[in-house]
């Protein structure tokens, strides 16, 4: 909007500002930059010109530049960020569009704030936005708010009617857990006790709008918390010989520093931090919360997007599939029980379900009804949620960082909320013996990359299952002999290779022995050929979604594809490929090849 000279010696402070559709924010939020100076030159002359050309009335609304469509439309439809200056901090004001089609908007700027401004119009009152909106903050665990009554002069600055508006919403944020710090009564057309007390309420003696938000307290960075480094990506360099990996992300909470050992979960992956890269200036020995930052390690671990880093030395995040949750809805379509949808936390993104649906709450006016199997519109629920990946996250008591989450639908964020609890699960056992594995694993000085690059693969379990007698092994065995001859490291691993050698000791499958059991050590089998870089084909009959989950959960994420044999996989079965038995060999082996190909997993030729 405008630009300040911010100096790195001053106090920054973001807030949120938010309220139902016309209750004034925009005007609140121009008075501020008018009456603070942090306009550039001549933009309040620029705005007042361009009203009167177009022979409609100033409102202080319209300073607010970047939002080109309100205008326009009379509405505010996306985010704005604001930035001005008092003598005690810079603050970047999130605007949070109260009408209903942009809650979703709100959560965006909500999650970032360290306060939170609601303004409510004196003539309409308390209205159901203005309730939904407090109860999302209060989700959200945004504790320092102030209330703004605005449009007091359309009340003509009535003290009893500011104080039914007060009494009314005091008591609701109560319920919610929320006590709003200020209740200020303003005129934003006037500018009445938004930077300066006017002289239409001599019966109010509480601070003005400047002065709340200087009252506020700094939130202090998350410093002496466990570390949180939500992992956003690895970055490798080639040039001139440099073969750093750089794993970066954004601190979340905690202190990191060089000579540090660091566990991902959920993988359980651990080494210690070589370095701590900075752009275009000397490296660093440690970062702190809130801090972008940028690491070596001294042993090059494969870590993904969406891992967790913390100290081995600090309490460990919660790993979990299943959780419990609580979360608001917007989307147009209810929340659905049984329905795939994807799950946004950190770096980490995977699909989720709602398992079930514990107790609804209508956000306007608290109302709670029991078990359902949806969740409406504008409604706040209380969920176990599903995930087929293990995600790594803190309970929201503990961490509000690491909890908070965002459910996608058709690429569109349409709820969010935090996690409470993570609850058991039947793969809770596995992850824990893949947890002590990963962490007392002796890594090879010879690195997954480096062994991609010499056999010009990447390691791959390619996991044939389906129906009986549907010539899965002859399949699989058409397909090592052809990747063999092109010069891939391959081998056929058939379950009854397992079954008799490494299962020896347990009954077979099928005869009283423990299937599932006889899955996990299969796919630890797997795993050690796949640290050797090997492609490896593997048939098993009917394998279910549990039981592929269960593979994947040892083996870890994105080093497996599905090959399903015979008629239609059951729909709960995700399968890269589907094959008809009666087509032709040699066939089938191409079609495999070109998913191969297409998932980079072997070298696709121009």
């Amino acid at each position: 909007m405008t630009h300040m000279n911010n100096t790195a010696q001053r106090e920054q402070m973001s807030i949120v500002i938010a309220g139902h559709v016309d209750h004034g924010k925009s005007t609140v939020m121009g008075r501020l930059l008018a009456d603070t100076g942090s306009l550039p030159m001549g933009k309040l002359d620029q705005v007042r010109a361009l009203c009167e050309r177009n022979s409609k009335p100033f409102e202080y609304a319209f300073l607010l530049d970047a939002l080109k469509d309100e205008m326009s439309q009379g509405i505010t439809i996306d985010a704005a960020r604001v930035f001005f200056k008092t003598a005690q901090r810079d603050y970047l004001i999130l605007d949070a569009p109260g009408h209903i089609e942009f809650l979703k908007n709100m959560i965006t700027g909500a999650s970032r704030a360290e306060a939170a401004l609601l303004v409510i119009d004196a003539e309409e009152g308390v209205r159901e936005n203005s309730r939904r909106h407090g109860y999302m903050l209060s989700l959200l665990g945004v504790r320092q708010l102030a209330v703004v009554v605005n449009k007091m002069d359309l009340v003509e600055y009535s003290e009893s009617a500011f104080n039914a508006i007060a009494e009314n919403y005091t008591a609701f944020l109560k319920e919610v857990g929320v006590e709003a710090r200020f209740i200020i009564p303003a005129s934003g057309r006037f500018g009445d006790n938004i930077a300066q007390p006017g002289g239409n309420m001599a019966w109010y003696t509480g601070p003005t709008v400047l002065e709340a938000l200087d009252r506020f307290e700094k939130e202090p960075p998350a410093l002496d918390q466990p570390l949180r480094l939500p992992v956003q990506d690895v970055y490798k360099f080639t040039k001139a010989g440099d073969k750093r990996r750089l794993v970066v992300g954004t601190v979340d909470s905690g202190i990191v520093e060089v000579g540090d050992e660091l566990v991902f979960f959920p993988s359980g992956k651990r080494s210690r931090v070589a370095s701590i890269e900075a752009f275009n200036r000397p490296s660093l020995t440690r970062a702190g919360a809130g801090e972008a930052t940028a690491l070596t390690l001294d042993e090059q671990i494969y870590v993904t997007r969406g891992e967790l880093a913390c100290r081995a030395s600090e309490p460990a995040p919660k790993v979990a599939t299943r959780v419990r949750a609580s979360l608001f809805w917007m989307g147009r379509e209810p929340l659905q029980v049984g329905r795939e949808y994807l799950l946004k936390m950190g770096g980490a993104r995977t699909p989720v379900w709602v398992e079930k649906i514990l107790r609804v709450i209508d956000a306007s006016d608290l109302s709670v009804s029991q078990e359902s199997d949806r969740v409406e519109r504008h409604a706040v629920a209380e969920c176990i949620l599903r995930t087929r990946r293990a995600v790594a996250f803190d309970p929201a008591e503990d961490n509000a960082r690491t909890s908070r989450f965002v459910i996608v639908d058709q690429y569109e964020i349409r709820g969010g909320g935090i996690l409470r609890e993570a609850l058991e699960d039947e793969y809770e056992a596995v992850r824990s013996h893949v947890l002590l594995r990963n962490m007392k694993w002796e890594t090879s000085r010879i690195s997954r990359e480096r062994r991609a690059e010499k056999y010009n693969q990447r390691p791959t379990l390619i996991l044939v299952t389906g129906e009986r007698n549907t010539g899965k092994k002859t399949f699989a065995k058409a397909l090592e002999s052809r990747l063999f001859e092109e010069g891939k490291v391959v081998y056929f691993l058939g379950i009854g290779n397992v079954l008799y050698g490494v299962d020896a000791d347990i009954k077979v499958a099928g005869q009283g022995g423990d299937r599932g059991e006889h899955l996990r050590r299969l796919a630890e089998v797997a795993h050690l050929l796949l640290d050797a870089g090997v492609l490896l084909v593997v048939t098993a009959v009917n394998l279910k979604r549990v039981e592929l989950d269960l593979i994947e959960t040892t083996v870890g994420e994105d080093r497996m594809v599905v090959v399903w044999m015979g008629g239609e996989a059951p729909s709960d079965v995700a399968c890269d490929l589907r094959l008809d038995s009666t087509y032709p060999l040699d066939d089938q082996v191409d079609k495999m090849k070109a998913v191969l190909q297409e998932k980079n997993i072997i070298f696709k030729p121009f």
